[in-house]
């Protein structure tokens, strides 16, 4: 697998570019936004895992420049960890971001889950029962009625509409949508769905999202 890496600080760089290679990559590493453009529309890759704080031209620019002409998968992997940064980069069409400091294992086992998706990337539109989201425009309806949701209700339901079925645990959905790690003293994901929950499910007949007791929460239609 022939990886493109755009990193410009030179510690992070050499530390990815030694433990890709190790891990069975071909790895080309460059660090600036500029080169990482050229690089990505002039060869082949199956995947570009790309900083945001770049010099000439930021992360943003280069995923922008290449969603133009390719569909190669993007990772993101940066130190900007807000949600916001993180609802940007998938709006722009990342396939995963990750935050750092990270874990290599990580890294790896996101790097695989992307590639074994294929080259198509996932659609920016999304939709179950009768929820659509528009990760790009950032809208969601239902039933065709427009729902207002801030950056986390945003992002916490871009998650659980791509898993519809999956039960997905609180500690999961902290460390994807907050990128923190579950303390079981902290009820900020029960706030969260409850709010969700609130602006999806009040006023239709049908509600999609459940509590599952003991475990955490699902996205379905169990009529």
């Amino acid at each position: 697998m022939h990886i493109l890496l755009i990193e410009d600080e030179p510690k992070s760089g050499d530390y990815l570019r030694r433990g890709l290679t190790e891990s069975g990559f071909v790895v080309d590493w460059v660090q600036s936004g500029v080169d990482g453009l050229h690089n990505a529309r002039t060869q082949e890759y199956q995947l570009v895992i790309l900083d945001v704080m770049l010099p000439g031209m930021d992360g943003w620019e280069v995923l922008r420049a290449l969603r133009r002409t390719h569909d190669t998968p993007v990772l993101f992997l940066t130190a900007r960890d807000e949600v916001e940064d993180r609802v940007k980069g998938l709006e722009l069409g990342a396939d995963d971001y990750l935050v750092k400091p990270f874990a290599f294992t990580e890294l790896l086992a996101r790097l695989r889950t992307i590639l074994r998706r294929g080259p198509g990337r996932e659609s920016d539109v999304v939709t179950y029962a009768d929820v659509r989201l528009d990760a790009v425009r950032r809208k969601v309806t239902r039933a065709g009625q427009r729902i207002d949701l801030t950056a986390r209700e945003f992002a916490l339901l871009h998650m659980l509409i791509r898993r519809p079925g999956e039960v997905l645990s609180r500690s999961q959905i902290a460390s994807q949508v907050w990128d923190m790690n579950f303390d079981s003293d902290t009820n900020v994901v029960d706030v969260a769905v409850r709010r969700l929950r609130a602006k999806i499910d009040d006023g239709f007949e049908a509600k999609l999202l459940h509590t599952v007791w003991g475990m955490g929460y699902v996205f379905e239609d169990r009529r």
